[in-house]
Protein backbone atom coordinates (compact mmCIF):
# COMPACT_ATOMS: atom_id res chain seq x y z
CA UNK A 1 0.00 0.00 0.00
CA UNK A 2 1.35 3.43 -0.96
CA UNK A 3 2.28 5.64 1.96
CA UNK A 4 2.96 8.82 0.00
CA UNK A 5 6.61 8.81 1.12
CA UNK A 6 9.33 8.78 -1.49
CA UNK A 7 11.67 5.84 -1.11
CA UNK A 8 15.35 6.69 -1.34
CA UNK A 9 17.03 4.09 -3.52
CA UNK A 10 20.39 2.45 -2.93
CA UNK A 11 22.16 4.67 -5.44
CA UNK A 12 20.94 7.85 -3.78
CA UNK A 13 21.82 6.52 -0.33
CA UNK A 14 25.32 5.74 -1.56
CA UNK A 15 25.75 9.27 -2.88
CA UNK A 16 24.33 11.00 0.18
CA UNK A 17 26.38 8.80 2.49
CA UNK A 18 29.56 9.53 0.51
CA UNK A 19 28.96 13.29 0.52
CA UNK A 20 28.32 13.32 4.26
CA UNK A 21 31.45 11.30 5.02
CA UNK A 22 33.55 13.46 2.67
CA UNK A 23 32.33 16.56 4.54
CA UNK A 24 33.34 15.02 7.86
CA UNK A 25 36.37 12.86 7.10
CA UNK A 26 37.66 13.81 3.68
CA UNK A 27 37.94 11.50 0.68
CA UNK A 28 40.60 9.28 2.27
CA UNK A 29 38.52 8.89 5.42
CA UNK A 30 35.40 7.84 3.52
CA UNK A 31 36.16 4.14 3.17
CA UNK A 32 33.92 1.78 1.21
CA UNK A 33 32.88 -0.20 4.30
CA UNK A 34 31.98 3.00 6.14
CA UNK A 35 30.05 4.37 3.16
CA UNK A 36 28.03 1.16 2.95
CA UNK A 37 27.31 1.10 6.67
CA UNK A 38 26.46 4.81 6.81
CA UNK A 39 24.08 4.48 3.85
CA UNK A 40 22.64 1.14 4.98
CA UNK A 41 23.27 -0.49 1.61
CA UNK A 42 24.82 -3.80 0.55
CA UNK A 43 28.31 -4.14 -0.88
CA UNK A 44 26.73 -5.44 -4.09
CA UNK A 45 25.03 -2.05 -4.57
CA UNK A 46 28.25 -0.10 -4.95
CA UNK A 47 29.53 -2.31 -7.76
CA UNK A 48 26.10 -2.52 -9.38
CA UNK A 49 25.83 1.28 -9.62
CA UNK A 50 29.55 2.12 -9.69
CA UNK A 51 31.63 -0.56 -11.45
CA UNK A 52 34.77 1.53 -10.76
CA UNK A 53 34.08 1.27 -7.05
CA UNK A 54 34.87 4.11 -4.69
CA UNK A 55 36.57 6.27 -7.34
CA UNK A 56 33.44 6.45 -9.49
CA UNK A 57 31.21 7.00 -6.47
CA UNK A 58 33.34 9.82 -5.07
CA UNK A 59 33.51 11.44 -8.50
CA UNK A 60 29.73 11.53 -8.85
CA UNK A 61 29.32 12.63 -5.23
CA UNK A 62 31.63 15.58 -5.94
CA UNK A 63 29.62 16.59 -9.00
CA UNK A 64 26.33 16.26 -7.12
CA UNK A 65 27.57 18.29 -4.15
CA UNK A 66 28.95 20.93 -6.51
CA UNK A 67 25.63 21.21 -8.33
CA UNK A 68 23.73 21.50 -5.05
CA UNK A 69 25.96 24.28 -3.75
CA UNK A 70 25.75 26.08 -7.09
CA UNK A 71 21.95 25.90 -6.85
CA UNK A 72 22.20 27.55 -3.42
CA UNK A 73 24.32 30.31 -4.96
CA UNK A 74 21.82 30.86 -7.74
CA UNK A 75 18.99 31.03 -5.22
CA UNK A 76 20.96 33.49 -3.09
CA UNK A 77 21.82 35.78 -6.02
CA UNK A 78 18.44 35.64 -7.74
CA UNK A 79 16.83 39.08 -7.44
CA UNK A 80 19.14 40.04 -4.59
CA UNK A 81 21.83 42.67 -4.23
CA UNK A 82 25.39 41.31 -3.94
CA UNK A 83 25.35 42.30 -0.26
CA UNK A 84 22.14 40.36 0.40
CA UNK A 85 23.34 37.41 -1.69
CA UNK A 86 26.57 37.23 0.32
CA UNK A 87 24.62 37.33 3.59
CA UNK A 88 22.35 34.49 2.43
CA UNK A 89 25.26 32.37 1.20
CA UNK A 90 27.19 32.80 4.43
CA UNK A 91 24.07 32.08 6.47
CA UNK A 92 23.76 28.77 4.60
CA UNK A 93 27.33 27.83 5.53
CA UNK A 94 26.84 28.86 9.16
CA UNK A 95 23.90 26.48 9.31
CA UNK A 96 25.91 23.67 7.72
CA UNK A 97 28.77 23.86 10.21
CA UNK A 98 26.66 24.56 13.29
CA UNK A 99 24.05 21.89 12.51
CA UNK A 100 26.85 19.34 12.22
CA UNK A 101 28.24 20.45 15.62
CA UNK A 102 31.26 21.78 13.75
CA UNK A 103 32.08 18.34 12.40
CA UNK A 104 31.39 18.92 8.69
CA UNK A 105 32.65 21.35 6.09
CA UNK A 106 32.49 21.58 2.31
CA UNK A 107 32.55 18.25 0.43
CA UNK A 108 33.98 19.91 -2.69
CA UNK A 109 36.84 21.36 -0.67
CA UNK A 110 37.44 17.86 0.69
CA UNK A 111 37.55 16.56 -2.88
CA UNK A 112 40.02 19.29 -3.83
CA UNK A 113 42.37 18.18 -1.07
CA UNK A 114 42.52 14.61 -2.40
CA UNK A 115 44.92 15.24 -5.30
CA UNK A 116 47.66 12.98 -3.91
CA UNK A 117 45.31 9.98 -3.82
CA UNK A 118 42.53 10.73 -6.34
CA UNK A 119 43.75 13.40 -8.78
CA UNK A 120 40.73 12.97 -11.06
CA UNK A 121 38.42 13.85 -8.17
CA UNK A 122 40.53 16.92 -7.36
CA UNK A 123 40.16 17.95 -11.02
CA UNK A 124 36.38 17.64 -10.68
CA UNK A 125 36.48 19.84 -7.60
CA UNK A 126 38.45 22.41 -9.57
CA UNK A 127 35.78 22.35 -12.27
CA UNK A 128 33.07 22.94 -9.65
CA UNK A 129 34.98 25.91 -8.23
CA UNK A 130 35.21 27.31 -11.76
CA UNK A 131 31.45 26.95 -12.26
CA UNK A 132 30.75 28.65 -8.92
CA UNK A 133 33.07 31.48 -9.89
CA UNK A 134 31.14 31.88 -13.13
CA UNK A 135 27.82 32.03 -11.29
CA UNK A 136 29.06 34.74 -8.93
CA UNK A 137 30.75 36.65 -11.76
CA UNK A 138 27.53 36.73 -13.78
CA UNK A 139 25.60 38.08 -10.81
CA UNK A 140 28.15 40.81 -10.15
CA UNK A 141 28.23 41.87 -13.81
CA UNK A 142 24.44 42.12 -13.75
CA UNK A 143 24.82 44.63 -10.91
CA UNK A 144 27.19 46.79 -12.91
CA UNK A 145 30.64 45.53 -11.92
CA UNK A 146 33.02 45.20 -14.85
CA UNK A 147 33.58 41.60 -15.93
CA UNK A 148 37.35 41.69 -15.34
CA UNK A 149 36.82 42.95 -11.82
CA UNK A 150 33.83 40.69 -11.18
CA UNK A 151 35.82 37.56 -12.02
CA UNK A 152 38.64 38.24 -9.58
CA UNK A 153 36.17 39.48 -6.98
CA UNK A 154 34.21 36.23 -7.30
CA UNK A 155 37.43 34.29 -6.72
CA UNK A 156 38.12 36.38 -3.62
CA UNK A 157 34.64 35.71 -2.24
CA UNK A 158 34.89 31.96 -2.82
CA UNK A 159 38.39 31.69 -1.38
CA UNK A 160 37.46 33.69 1.71
CA UNK A 161 34.24 31.78 2.39
CA UNK A 162 35.78 28.33 1.79
CA UNK A 163 38.72 29.19 4.04
CA UNK A 164 36.39 30.51 6.71
CA UNK A 165 34.34 27.29 6.64
CA UNK A 166 37.49 25.29 7.39
CA UNK A 167 38.39 27.67 10.21
CA UNK A 168 34.89 27.38 11.67
CA UNK A 169 35.19 23.60 11.84
CA UNK A 170 38.67 23.78 13.35
CA UNK A 171 37.75 26.48 15.89
CA UNK A 172 34.20 25.24 16.60
CA UNK A 173 32.86 28.73 16.07
CA UNK A 174 31.18 30.68 13.24
CA UNK A 175 33.21 33.83 14.02
CA UNK A 176 35.45 33.36 10.97
CA UNK A 177 32.39 33.50 8.70
CA UNK A 178 31.18 36.60 10.58
CA UNK A 179 34.53 38.31 9.95
CA UNK A 180 34.57 37.30 6.30
CA UNK A 181 31.05 38.64 5.79
CA UNK A 182 31.95 41.96 7.41
CA UNK A 183 34.97 42.61 5.23
CA UNK A 184 33.64 41.13 1.99
CA UNK A 185 30.59 43.39 2.36
CA UNK A 186 32.89 46.42 2.51
CA UNK A 187 34.74 45.14 -0.57
CA UNK A 188 31.54 44.52 -2.51
CA UNK A 189 30.14 47.92 -1.58
CA UNK A 190 33.36 49.57 -2.77
CA UNK A 191 33.16 47.93 -6.19
CA UNK A 192 29.44 48.56 -6.50
CA UNK A 193 29.97 52.24 -5.70
CA UNK A 194 32.74 52.37 -8.29
CA UNK A 195 30.40 50.78 -10.83
CA UNK A 196 27.83 53.51 -10.18
CA UNK A 197 30.35 56.30 -10.55
CA UNK A 198 30.83 57.45 -14.16
CA UNK A 199 34.43 57.62 -15.35
CA UNK A 200 36.01 61.06 -15.46
CA UNK A 201 36.24 62.47 -18.96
Amino acid sequence: MATGKKTVGARDRLLLSTIDLMRRKGVAGAGVAEILEHGAVSRRSIYLHYPDGKSGLVAEATRLAGAYIEAQMIAATSGATPRDALAAFIADWKKVVSDSDFDAGCPVAAAAMSRSTTPAVADLAGAEFTRWRGTLTTSMVEHGIREETAGSLATTVLAAVEGAVMMCVAQRSVSALDDVETHLTVLLDHHLTSADTPPRG
